[in-house]
Formats: structure tokens, sequence, C-alpha cells
């Protein structure tokens, strides 16, 4: 194996699970939001069912944990990359908010600016 396709391998993996986690993150957050709704809903109190309400939270909690350690490890691979000479290795949606003019293809989020 050549370190190209390790990096690639890696960048892939990567990717998949950044966006795992992501998925997962907005699941679970649906989740929270939807609790306080069916509670209203049933017509029940407060107090039933705060340990799901807990329990939601925690995911939510653990997800962005999970989440944040992932772009810790995101970002270590690019230094390794960029130390390697790999730096080009790049999966998925490559475009960050702060890119612009966009550099994989994307369209500009920078609104154009107006005349005096």
């Amino acid at each position: 194996m050549t370190r190209r396709t390790v990096g690639e391998t890696l960048a892939h993996r990567l990717y998949a699970a950044e966006a795992a986690v992501d998925a997962a993150l907005a699941a679970a957050a649906r989740l929270a939001a939807e609790l306080p709704v069916a509670r209203a809903g049933a017509m029940v109190s407060a107090v039933t069912g705060q340990r799901a309400f807990d329990g939601a939270a925690g995911a939510v909690s653990a997800l962005v944990q999970a989440r944040s350690q992932l772009v810790r490890t995101h970002g270590v691979l690019a230094a390794v990359a960029r130390k390697l000479k790999l730096d080009d290795l790049a999966v998925g949606p490559v475009d960050k908010p702060e890119d612009d003019p966009p550099i994989g293809g994307g369209v500009s989020r920078r609104k154009p600016v107006e005349p005096w």
C-alpha cells in the first residue's frame, strides 16, 4: 500500500464517520425536540417522562462530544497529510464557509458588495 492509498482510505473513513455522527446528532436532536410536544399532546404532567428527556439530552451531548473528537481527528490527519505532501486528498464536501471562492466546486456564499 502506498501512502497515497492509505491517505485516501483514511479520508473516506473519516468523512463517513463525520457524516454518520452528524446524522445521528440530527436524529437525536429531533427526538429531543419532539419530547415536549409529545408530552403536551398527551396531556401528562411535566414529571412524566423526565428520564426520557434526560436520556435524549444526554445522547445529544454525547454526540456533540463525539463530533468534537472527530473534528480534532480531522485536524490531526490534515496536518499529517500536509507533512507527507498529501494535502490534496479530500473526500466529500470540501468547501468550507471561509472558502471564497469555493475550492471544491461549490457556490460562493458571499454576497456581492453593493456600490455606495
